[in-house]
């Protein structure tokens, strides 16, 4: 009998991508010590070590990277050909992965949820988000059917795109920040002088992406964009943020909007997909998204 399992893959992969068996367990809502033992054990069939353990951050070893090296492709093959065959028999996919970005909050997309699950048509949903570019590597990478990304993809994807809105962004600090008492735009230099605060990008091969920064600018790197607000209302350092997500912030004078000699465009919003294998669930999801969601959902 085998003793390694498309289970047992998938746990190895949580762990690599999230660095430990903590934040595996969070992202796949299982208690750490299930983790710990379930590697443990499959350590002790298979005779050999998959991770070097350096406190609470963990490490694939030479092995462990050659079983995700492969195993990750048997991953996605097994859940196509499962899905492939709940078609043939159903026209539902068994699964469908919708991954969005780590801006948009997963309860925007409730009332859809709901409404899905009103269909009683047996496909199970898997929803997830990662961060700019992460997003649409998790398209590439087949580990997504559908996402909603930020910015514009990677070239040669063979991915299908329609934009779905566009966000404004305002430059902006807390009122106790040195910028805020300028007394005018603040220059490239003022910039320099400062901690930008900036949100990390989730993709692992392609290129990240690297928004509004100059040359030798000092930073720290968040990583989502409610770290990101919470670090500038703490007046750590200074940035863009989607001016969708801190109205009350601005309202209440907690953060002040500040004139800058850099500029940041509108960033664009995309529902992208695949067109192969185009599922009735795939269907229904690319037909109820295409419509305004940013900046709607983020108002809510």
């Amino acid at each position: 009998m085998l003793k390694l399992s498309l289970e047992a893959i998938e746990l190895v992969d949580a762990i690599d991508r999230y660095g430990s068996f903590a934040a595996a367990s969070e992202r796949l809502h299982k208690v750490p010590s299930t983790i710990s033992y379930a590697i443990n054990k499959l350590e002790e069939q298979l005779g050999l070590a998959l991770f070097l353990r350096q406190g609470q951050r963990v490490h694939l070893t030479a092995a462990g990277r050659e079983l995700l090296k492969e195993g990750r492709w048997l991953v996605i093959a097994a859940a196509e050909l499962e899905s492939r065959l709940r078609q043939i028999a159903t026209g539902f996919e068994s699964e469908f992965r919708l991954v969005h970005d780590s801006l948009i909050a997963t309860d925007s997309f409730t009332k859809d949820i709901c409404a899905f699950e009103d269909l009683h048509c047996g496909t199970r949903l898997r929803i997830a988000c990662e961060t700019l570019m992460g997003t649409w590597e998790a398209l590439r990478d087949g580990r997504a059917d559908m996402i909603v990304a930020a910015g514009d993809g990677p070239a040669g994807g063979g991915y299908r795109a329609v934009e779905v809105g566009k966000l404004a962004f305002v430059f902006c600090v807390a009122p106790t920040h040195p910028l805020a008492k300028l007394g005018r735009a603040v220059t490239r230099a003022d910039l320099l002088e400062h901690n930008a605060i900036v949100v990390g990008d989730g993709a692992r091969t392609i290129s990240d992406r690297t928004i509004g920064l100059l040359a030798g600018q000092k930073r720290i790197t968040v990583p989502s964009m409610s770290a990101k607000i919470a670090c500038q209302l703490a007046a750590i350092g200074h940035g863009f943020l989607p001016r969708a997500c801190i109205r009350k912030e601005l309202a209440s004078g907690a953060l002040v909007e500040v004139e800058s000699e850099e500029s940041r465009p509108d960033e664009s919003f995309w529902l992208a997909w695949k067109p192969e294998a185009m599922g009735e669930a795939k269907k229904w999801w690319l037909q109820r998204l295409q419509r305004q969601l940013i900046p709607d959902i983020l108002l809510r």
